[in-house]
């Protein structure tokens, strides 16, 4: 915590009313019949909580940044460092990507659903390209960075690539391995107050996450979004090594799977069909969640669910809306009073909370 700043579960920083994460109103049936070591009947009347994530900004962060990786690796292919700069690049970068967003929304999945487009790949390609050319055309003094006469090496766009899809662009935070580790403790205790937990990540963003995650040293679950277009089908990033695609499969031999993983669902922007805060996106978390729990879903299953993220707009508001709890998780020190929100200064601390609960 920072100072005596210490907030306490579901408190605005500016108000004195505590809201409980979990509803007093539901019972819960805390007795467990043990089949075997590895297997828990789940009472009829059961509690699950559902737990998601943002990613970039609240699980990881670029090692360095952005910039500073885009100039290193372009001064590996042999670009002048007189010429590119991180402070070049900076500029020329959020210009691009704001073109891009604007042309190509949520990664031009609209134009991939109809195909005209070939998904984040391209789209990525395309915004590294564009921003090396808007530092190397201002350099020549060209008007028009966004014609392709400079040259950028395909080998440096796909190291870019590469870079940016694991641990060598990426890195956690320092909370979240302690964090998952408690967790696992937390899905594994007999005695607690939620008789499941399933951990997801929602994030406005393409389908590397779940790699990223993975390289991180993170355990994840095949779910994803699957809306409108099986993730499968859909062209991206991920290769998973599975031949067909199991989100509709979790059924008894799925039971205790979430047992072992960190990660049960990723949700990302690309696959779901829209960013947040738009509700459609935790609409389709909450659905996927369902198809997770299905081995041990009753019709007296009582659902909690809960987003956290650093963005006040479209993790804490966008999921308020959509009738979620959230908390804001500011990863910046400058940012923690600036919004009235519920929030935790760190993973840590949403740990304790959670493990209140007997």
């Amino acid at each position: 915590m920072r100072g005596s700043q210490q907030k306490e579960w579901g408190q605005p920083r500016r108000s004195t009313s505590p809201t409980p994460l979990v509803s007093t109103e539901i019972t819960l049936l805390s007795t467990y019949k043990m089949s075997g070591p590895a297997t828990r009947l789940i009472p009829a009347s059961s509690r699950t909580l559902l737990l998601t994530f943002d990613a970039f900004g609240t699980l990881f962060h670029p090692r360095l940044p952005v910039p500073e990786q885009y100039a290193a690796t372009a001064h590996q292919f042999g670009l002048s460092r007189t010429a590119i700069t991180p402070d070049k690049l900076k500029t020329a970068f959020r210009d691009t990507f704001r073109a891009q967003m604007h042309q190509y929304p949520n990664y031009g999945r609209a134009d991939v659903l109809r195909g005209q487009y070939a998904g984040p790949r391209q789209w990525w390609e395309e915004v590294i390209k564009g921003s090396f050319r808007r530092v190397l055309s201002a350099e020549n003094g060209e008007t028009h960075p966004e014609t392709p006469k400079e040259h950028v090496p395909d080998g440096m766009v796909e190291a870019l690539l590469d870079r940016f899809a694991g641990a060598e662009g990426y890195a956690l935070y320092d909370d979240v391995l302690p964090f998952f580790h408690r967790m696992h403790k937390l899905k594994s205790a007999h005695k607690w107050s939620f008789d499941r937990i399933i951990v997801g990540v929602v994030s406005n963003s393409d389908d590397r996450v779940p790699v990223v995650l993975k390289s991180l040293g993170l355990t994840v679950g095949d779910m994803r979004a699957d809306q409108d277009q099986s993730s499968m089908d859909l062209p991206g990033f991920e290769v998973r090594s599975i031949k067909k695609d199991v989100t509709g499969e979790h059924d008894k031999a799925h039971a205790d799977c979430n047992l072992d993983l960190d990660i049960d669902m990723v949700i990302t922007s690309y696959e779901a069909g829209q960013e947040k805060p738009h509700r459609l996106i935790f609409d389709v978390a909450r659905r996927q969640a369902l198809k997770v729990a299905r081995p041990w879903l009753t019709s007296r299953t009582k659902f909690k669910s809960v987003h956290v993220g650093d963005d006040f707009k479209k993790d804490y508001q966008g999921a308020r809306d959509a009738g979620w709890e959230s908390y804001l998780l500011p990863r910046d020190s400058h940012g923690a009073d600036k919004f009235e929100a519920k929030q935790f200064p760190n993973l840590l601390k949403l740990a304790d909370k959670l493990e209140l609960f007997p």
